[in-house]
């Protein structure tokens, strides 16, 4: 029986030859955007900082560049710092099955290997395609348990989506992408017990970092077991209680996880959006935040158990705060990046009303859903059902939505007018004969980065 990763990438090689259909390339190119968006946007936090610090002093050549920077790194350091800066406002990308963000790493391996690879637009788009889509396999053929169990899926997974992309950058064979993959399984990490904290932020950039070294490891030749998926003690065995490998090799080239992915509308842990909701309807209702007595969210059980911390005391931390989100959304009428500066999480207004705010497990709700009983002091109670939250597959963002958001992310860093043209660049994707322009424009130019 051929062995699950030889499998894998013949059927990832196969599909790469065949142009993307237009509804995956255009799902494609609007996961591209978003975490470039992301990338470009957060490349100033203090976590990127540290580490183009740590690569002036571990780190090779300094030739790669960095969105939303001006410095350069090696490649290794390049994409563990767009990878990091992707993910770290928690506002990219979510596949909900899974509860992976398969966007980062790939975006990171993509860029920092733009120089070296000189893709093609068109093989830029397909690399980062099927690498999110082999990622989202990985995941499907092991979850829930393996998620259950403590894995932060977006590291442990994102590192064989990483390999996969930077293996068709590099047009490997079957054989060399095969042992690229074999080798990612083995360079696996993330744990949930990191959410809110900064250490959430390395997993996918991590990822990226370690999927560049698989596969340059494998251009080598070095190899890993050839059943190292299957294996009795092997990846699937040792992080998850169940395999199936049909999710992973099933139905290539018709079957996209990739067209499940989905783009959140508040910079927080995914499963708080649908309570977001509900607050923000409830908010012109409400009006004077000290008029509640009492707030319940009948919600997933997934909700309180990821995001019941009562009081956040940072931002980091109230990104995995359902009850956060609530109160902000009550006591400010909007959820953006503001809401999550460590100075209105630890405002008084905000604090009483979460105060006030009780999670309630569900089983009967879905991920996406919630119910919203809010009491006010004289009595009144006012309800808000939210079936499916904004940004989900049920309401995904429309591509005005998503250019919006990205607008407002990317401007500040590199000046106004240039997510237009960044969309733009995205849109032409298949017809641009390399990243060069795309990644220039996201370069701040010199009187930016000094605003």
């Amino acid at each position: 029986m051929t062995p699950v990763a030889e499998t894998f990438a013949c059927e990832i090689n196969r599909t790469a030859q065949t142009p993307l259909s237009d509804t995956v390339a255009r799902e494609a190119k609007r996961s591209f955007f978003n975490v470039l968006g992301l990338a470009a946007g957060a490349a100033g936090h203090e976590g990127v900082d540290a580490i183009l610090a740590t690569a002036q002093q571990l780190g090779g050549s300094r030739h790669v560049p960095i969105l939303g920077r001006a410095e350069r790194a090696d490649a290794h350091f390049a994409a563990l710092a767009m990878g990091f800066a992707a993910h770290v406002d928690d506002f990219d990308d979510t596949h909900l099955a899974t509860v992976i963000h398969p966007g980062a790493a790939t975006l990171a391996v993509v860029v920092a290997l733009a120089e070296e690879a000189t893709p093609s637009g068109a093989l830029a788009l397909t690399a980062f395609a099927l690498g999110c889509e082999a990622q989202l396999r990985v995941g499907v053929s092991i979850s829930p348990e393996h998620y259950d169990r403590g894995w932060h899926i977006t590291g442990t997974c994102g590192v064989i989506g990483a390999a996969v992309a930077a293996g068709l950058l590099f047009c490997f064979d079957d054989a060399a992408l095969a042992r690229a993959i074999r080798l990612a399984t083995s360079m696996t990490l993330g744990h949930r017990e990191a959410f809110g904290t900064m250490t959430k932020a390395f997993h996918p950039g991590k990822a990226a970092s370690n999927g560049i070294m698989a596969a340059m490891l494998a251009r080598g030749g070095v190899d890993a077991p050839a059943d190292v998926f299957e294996a009795k003690n092997g990846f699937a065995a040792a992080l998850s209680t169940r395999f199936d490998p049909l999710q992973m090799l099933g139905a290539f080239g018709t079957r996209w996880e990739l067209s499940s992915n989905t783009y959140k509308p508040y910079p927080c842990g995914i499963v708080a959006h649908p309570s977001i909701d509900a607050a923000l309807a409830l908010a012109a209702r409400v009006g004077d935040p000290a008029r509640i007595a009492s707030i319940e969210a009948h919600c997933h059980p997934l909700v309180p158990e990821l995001m019941g911390n009562p009081e956040p005391t940072d931002g980091l931390e109230a990104r995995f705060s359902a009850i956060h989100g609530i109160a902000v959304a009550l006591c400010d009428g909007r959820v953006g990046l503001a809401q999550y500066e460590t100075e209105r999480v630890r405002r008084d207004n905000v604090r009483a009303v979460r105060a006030k705010t009780r999670l309630v497990p569900d089983p009967s709700c879905a991920r996406d859903e919630v119910r919203v009983d809010l009491r006010l002091a004289d009595g009144t109670i006012l309800h808000e059902h939210v079936e499916h939250a904004r940004g989900s597959l049920a309401r995904p963002l429309t591509d005005k939505e998503l250019f919006d958001k990205v607008e407002l992310l990317v401007e500040p860093r590199l000046g106004a007018g240039v997510a237009q043209s960044l969309s733009d660049a995205v849109r032409s994707l298949e017809s641009a004969p390399s990243l060069d322009v795309l990644i220039a424009l996201a370069i701040p130019q010199a009187s930016v980065a000094r605003a």
